[in-house]
């Protein structure tokens, strides 16, 4: 939008004011919120549900669909979960996503993502809240063989608000 503004004995001044523009919800940003373990291997073997923080980052390609993303859950003991995407757009300030990588621990403690190395798929969304550089995710892992004794999946929900960069 153009707006001419008047500066006296006939001089003028083109002023330029930009107009407000939607930001797509395929960004890379950087959050925190919480980690929810679903599922349970050997319960007597301390291998139950378990809920931790969570940090999260995701760097996008500009160019392609794929994006690079990791999880930290902190709890009474730590995973990191690092995971490449495939992302789609489902409109302006949504995409979906799924992931793949691998869930890594640093103990025989249990963490949401179960207490062993273990292969992951990660299918998630995120949400950008329009006129903000604010993101809201939400994803669950699934991370095959993820018990030492139990055997099984570990699944985790995580969701937070992550911040745009």
């Amino acid at each position: 939008m153009k707006i001419l503004l008047g500066l006296g004995m006939g001089l003028s001044l083109l002023a330029f004011i930009p107009q407000a523009q939607a930001q797509p919800a395929y960004g890379s940003y950087v959050g925190g919120g919480l980690s929810f373990g679903v599922s349970e291997g050997n319960v007597n073997s301390g291998e139950g549900k378990n809920t931790s923080v969570v940090a999260a980052i995701r760097y996008k390609f500009l160019e392609i669909p794929i994006s690079l993303r990791a999880q930290v859950l902190f709890g009474s003991s730590t995973a990191f979960v690092p995971t490449v995407s495939y992302d789609y757009p489902l409109n302006f300030d949504t995409d979906i996503y799924l992931g793949a990588g691998v869930a890594l621990t640093n103990s025989a403690s249990n963490t949401p993502v179960g207490n062993k190395t273990a292969f992951v798929i990660q299918p998630g969304i995120d949400y950008t809240i329009p006129n903000s550089s604010l993101v809201i995710f939400g994803n669950i892992i699934f991370a095959f063989d993820g018990y030492r004794n139990g055997g099984g999946t570990a699944t985790a929900l995580q969701t937070g608000v992550g911040v745009r960069f």
